[in-house]
């Protein structure tokens, strides 16, 4: 096939899936052997100038596709079907357009090709790197501006100290793949649960409390588990379970994510049970319990897979206390190398809701600033 002689035939590549201009995002299904065939045409024209006008072509089908009048396609019947969303297509063709010198122009060509040709993913995810742009909904700045907490099927806030369903949901897309396991050694109110049952992982939560233990595994039993995945919600204590027993029970012997979200020292405290980490007797005491805690569950997690700490500093008797990097430092005295310190906002917190004059009035006074901040904290394990 040859785009310049017969345009038409080449407008049958797409499907009229397209024709929605006003729904760029949307998928854009296109008949694998003859797009194919489009772009290694361009890939054997040497001058600039034709070769634009080649894509240009390209662009323009692509952009305005026609109906298929005579039949001339049957996508599915002549080759696969591959799926691409529209706005990512035209953007590569675009920077096509643009390149300045043949060789450039190619190496556009090349990538575009290849991220029809194949899939490229990493040991730890399942992330497509061939076709990266496509994946806009993923977060990899260290700054997260999120307006409010996804309220969306199980999840609800009815707990307080919960952290919003978003971390999870990057952690899990991030650094693990489809049935890899998933640990969260706070489990809570079943948040990281949820996710893995929406994303098809494996999860398993420790909790100590538990009555919120049980309401956990109703919240989590509510989210559909259309991947037939393993969520087990265990009541006990983090620093002392037996997590060789628990997972030789399910015929596995390691982790490949690790969550944490532990009690931010005593701001909420959440029992009066000597064992939560909220009920402890000082820093010092908190930090050597959680310090248990990862020399609990850390040596499950497989080597060169990842760690996120979830945690917020403390303000206390006119001081700053950073618990975070307090925090951190315990995890680096372990086996870890930190990967990345991501800041996270948040507008309110349940215990300062309706209450921002008041707390805007005691910062004037008392010299400081209000806590609109979280850390997500990760960490790689070595090997």
């Amino acid at each position: 096939m040859t785009l310049q002689r017969d345009n038409r035939q080449l407008e049958y590549i797409f499907s009229d899936d397209f024709s929605n201009l006003a729904s760029n995002s949307n998928p854009a299904f296109i008949n694998k052997e003859k797009f194919l065939d489009a772009l290694r045409q361009s890939m054997d024209i040497s001058e600039l100038s034709e070769l634009r006008n080649h894509v240009a072509s390209l662009k323009k089908i692509v952009s305005f596709p026609k109906e298929d009048r005579d039949g001339l396609l049957n996508i599915g019947s002549n080759g696969d079907t591959v799926t691409l969303r529209k706005d990512v297509l035209i953007s590569e063709i675009e920077q096509i357009l643009q390149s300045q010198t043949v060789g450039r122009a190619k190496y556009y060509l090349q990538r575009l090709e290849k991220s029809i040709q194949g899939i490229k993913t990493s040991k730890i995810n399942d992330i497509n790197l061939h076709r990266w742009k496509e994946y806009d909904d993923i977060i990899t700045d260290s700054l997260w501006m999120l307006d409010k907490r996804d309220a969306s099927g199980a999840h609800v806030g009815w707990y307080w100290g919960n952290f919003v369903p978003q971390i999870p949901h990057q952690m899990i897309t991030r650094y693990t793949k489809k049935e890899d396991w998933v640990l969260d050694a706070f489990l809570g109110s079943g948040t990281t649960l949820i996710e893995c049952r929406r994303l098809g992982r494996n999860g398993i939560g420790v909790e100590l409390n538990s009555t919120v233990a049980l309401k956990a595994e109703e919240l989590i039993s509510r989210e559909i588990n259309k991947d037939n995945i393993i969520t087990e919600v265990i009541n006990d204590d983090s620093r002392t379970i037996d997590l060789e027993k628990t997972l030789s029970n399910i015929g596995r012997k390691n982790i490949q994510l690790l969550i944490m979200h532990p009690p931010y020292y005593d701001i909420i405290k959440f029992s009066n049970d000597r064992r939560d980490l909220s009920a402890a007797n000082g820093i010092d005491e908190f930090l050597r319990m959680f310090g248990e805690v990862i020399d609990n569950t850390a040596p499950f997690l497989e080597k060169g897979r990842y760690f996120a700490l979830v945690i917020g500093d403390k303000y206390s008797k006119g001081e700053w206390i950073p618990l975070g990097f307090k925090c951190m430092e315990e995890v680096l005295k372990r086996d870890f190398i930190l990967k990345s310190i991501i800041v996270k906002n948040f507008e309110e917190t349940r215990g300062k809701r309706n209450q921002k004059d008041l707390w805007r009035y005691r910062a004037l006074v008392g010299g400081f600033y209000v806590f609109k901040h979280e850390y997500i904290m990760l960490f790689k394990k070595k090997g």
